[in-house]
């Protein structure tokens, strides 16, 4: 057993490295725009997703100037990182984080964007999930 693998095996698991978000590689292998179809069937008709696989789950939203930094900072929480992609009266917005994609997780965080930007009075408009 080499140096790294007992470290692993003192410390219960490897460590990951960070994921570059940013990566050019990255692809759209799942998208949901249309609320009424389930998560669930999203990633059912996404061949090109490997849910072994880490990959980036963004979410498009669009909230009023003066929300946008009280956005970032309830993400932020939770290690959403908010990207503005369009500005505005109302500014066009990506929330970005890296995690594995399962239906329940896409659900849950469908349903947090949809709140939160209620709340803070814009609109969630879908998702879409991003791999190399």
């Amino acid at each position: 057993m080499g140096a790294f693998e007992r470290l692993t095996s003192l410390f219960g698991r490897r460590a990951e490295l960070p994921f570059d978000l940013d990566n050019p590689d990255l692809k759209v292998v799942a998208e949901a725009f249309d609320p009424a179809e389930a998560d669930s069937a999203v990633l059912a008709r996404s061949p090109r997703l490997r849910p072994e696989r880490k990959a980036v789950l963004r979410h498009h939203l669009v909230l009023p100037a003066s929300a946008v930094a009280r956005a970032r900072e309830l993400l932020a929480q939770d290690g959403w990182e908010l990207r503005v992609v369009e500005t505005g009266e109302s500014v066009r917005l990506h929330a970005l984080r890296a995690q594995v994609i399962t239906a329940l997780s896409c659900a849950q965080e469908r349903s947090r964007m949809a709140g939160l930007a209620q709340r803070l009075g814009g609109d969630a408009l879908g998702w879409d999930c991003l791999q190399t």
